[in-house]
This record gives structure tokens, sequence and C-alpha cells, in this order.
């Protein structure tokens, strides 16, 4: 029986998995719980890849896929599910990986999310971050933050990706999403624009560069709540990551709007549990008065010992916290914590006496 899109798309499905990769001289694979599982499929020639793929793009896709050779997108599958989808070339051969997007957008409860994340999206301005390694689900996040906002408030959002990826409909809130290269041409020239939309609220997909870093600090300074996403891992390694990327000139000024505009940084990573299936663990950075001080003063690495003080009073949990607190209740085991942690010489006296 022929291979098709439908049919693979009906296995990621039915798999519960979050991708399909798709590479020449190899079966299709998916990744359940961030293990890649071949599927029982003969192998694909690149040939086969590229009829199965062009079949679900236009003549305008094709040829951008075959000038940039690279084309990312996203697709709606029955009323099942939303796709991302990437094409690249793998030694001339077209290759692809597809990424699942639920159509039901979750809740911060159905995500067991820390109970601060519905604080956070009642501020009305600031830049909350939420960053991690790829297939981390800060796009979950995010999505389910913006739900909780939908189902609650008669808010503007504004979404910039790329490409786009929840589809919410609009309950209480109004939302208008804009996709690169079919919406907007670019994520800094969007925020510019997005400032004359009326937005209450902004999601940047990624802060890839010093364009739209600075949009996104102005939007935030200027009386929007705005979300973005990095890949970084921890609150410290992300406020650095924004410094760095401006010009050593320019960083004072970055670190000051930083110190007033910044509402917390969200750093989480999936980590596969004991018993199957996998779990978000947070650190979780909010700004208050004694860390706005440290950005403006450059003393970024003092941060982690501000985030360790009175984590129930303040919101703030640091990742070896939760990590302990896994450990102890089994939902994961040592060698995961251990490899997982950004901090391992913290865990390690801990597993000792476990």
């Amino acid at each position: 029986m022929p291979i098709d899109m439908n049919s693979l798309l009906k296995t990621v499905v039915a798999h519960n998995a979050s991708d399909l990769h798709l590479v020449a001289n190899s079966e299709p694979q998916v990744r359940i719980d961030g293990r890649l599982v071949p599927l029982n499929l003969p192998k694909l020639k690149g040939e086969e890849i590229e009829e199965i793929c062009y079949s679900i793009i236009t003549d305008k896709q094709k040829k951008e896929f075959e000038e940039n050779l690279e084309l990312d997108f996203s697709f709606g599958f029955k009323d099942i599910a939303r796709f991302r989808a990437n094409y690249y070339k793998t030694l001339g051969e077209v290759a692809a990986a597809f990424r699942i997007i639920p159509n039901q957008v979750p809740s911060l409860d159905d995500l067991g999310a820390p109970e601060i994340f519905k604080s956070l999206i009642k501020r009305e301005k600031g830049l909350v971050l939420v960053t991690g390694p790829t297939g981390s689900g800060k796009s979950t996040t995010l999505a389910a933050m913006l739900n909780e906002i939908n189902e609650n408030e008669h808010k503007h959002i504004i979404t910039i990706e790329d490409p786009v990826e929840f589809l919410h409909n609009n309950k209480k809130a109004l939302f208008s999403f804009r996709e690169l290269g079919s919406d907007t041409k670019s994520y800094a020239t969007a925020l510019k624009y997005a400032l004359r939309e009326d937005p209450d609220i902004i999601l940047i997909g990624e802060m890839r560069d010093q364009e739209t870093i600075q949009a996104a600090l102005t939007a935030a300074e200027t009386g929007h709540l705005v979300f973005g996403t990095l890949h970084t891992n921890s609150a410290p390694q992300t406020i650095n990551r924004i410094i760095d990327v401006f010009s050593p000139e320019a960083q004072a000024q970055i670190r000051a709007q930083l110190s007033t505009s910044l509402v917390a940084v969200i750093s989480q990573a999936l980590l596969p549990k004991t018993e199957g299936g996998r779990i978000a663990v947070h650190e979780i950075m909010i700004t208050n008065p004694a860390i706005s001080n440290l950005i403006r003063e450059n003393k970024i690495h003092q941060i982690y010992s501000q985030m360790q003080l009175n984590q129930q009073q303040t919101g703030m949990q640091t990742q070896t916290k939760v990590l302990q607190k896994l450990l102890m209740n089994k939902i994961i085991s040592k060698d995961v914590a251990l490899k997982y942690s950004n901090r391992p010489e913290e865990l390690i006296n801990f597993i000792k006496h476990l």
C-alpha cells in the first residue's frame, strides 16, 4: 500500500506522538515522549518523500522551497489537529519534520501549571519570556496563558509567528494572527506596526535579533503585555543573551530597559517520567526591586541567589527545588534529574541522601 501524507498524519495522531520525521533511505519515524520510534513501514526514497511533501503545498510554496532550500509553514489536518512543518534538504534529497499542534488549546489547569502563571497574565504591561530548548513545550505554555486571558478578559491579542501555531477561537478576547511571509515581512516590521493596531497583548513567536528585541522592549515599556520565547535554559542566561545581542555601547541602555520592563522569565524543560509520559519542569524568575537592581548594575550572576530566597512567598522557583520534589515523589529517576539539571552539583548531595 503506498504511503501518503494522510495516512502518515493519522499515524502521528494515533500514536499520540509529538513529531514526524521523513528522511531519505529511512523508514518514517515519530517522537513519542521525547524518544524517536521508527514506524513499521518501508524505507522511503528521496523522490517518494518529495512526492508526499509536495502533495500538501502550493506552487508558490514549492517555488519558495526550491529557491531557499528551506520552508516553514503550518496547516490543518481535518478537524483533528494542526501541524507545523519544516522542509529541508539533506544530501540533495527532500526531508521534512512535522510537529503536531492540537486543535484543542489547553488550559493552564490542564497543564498543571504553577499558580503564579495566572497572576502574570493579569499584568497590564511588561515582558514575559518563556524559554527552553526546542521541543520543551514553550508554545503550549504560551497558548495556555493566552487561553486563560481569552476566557476572562476583553483584550486585543496580536500574535506574530513563523508559522502560526495554535489557533484560538475568540471568546472574550479578540485575536489577530500574523504569519511571517504571508501576513508580514518580519518580526520587527510586524512589531513596529502592531503598536498602531491597538493591541493589549502581543505574542512574539521568537525573539531572534536585535531589531525584534528592541521593538519588544519598546512595546513592553509603552503599556503592552508582551510574550516572547528564547532558546535559553535559565533566567540569568536569558538576560545575558538579550544584552549580548547589542553592541557594548548600547548595553547599559538595554539593561536599564530590561530592569523596568521584564516581568518574568519562565525556563522550562520536558522530562520523561518513570512511569511513562513527560512532565514540565519550570524555573521561574519574577522581577522584584532586588532583581531589577541587579539587572541595571550588570550583576546578573547574583540573580540566582535572589531566586532561592523565600520561594513560597515570591512565586519564584529554581529548577533544583522542582527536581528535588519530583525525585522525592519518585516521578522522575535520578539519572533523568541529573541529565536535565542546569546545576547538577546542587543535586548530587541531595541524591546521595535519598
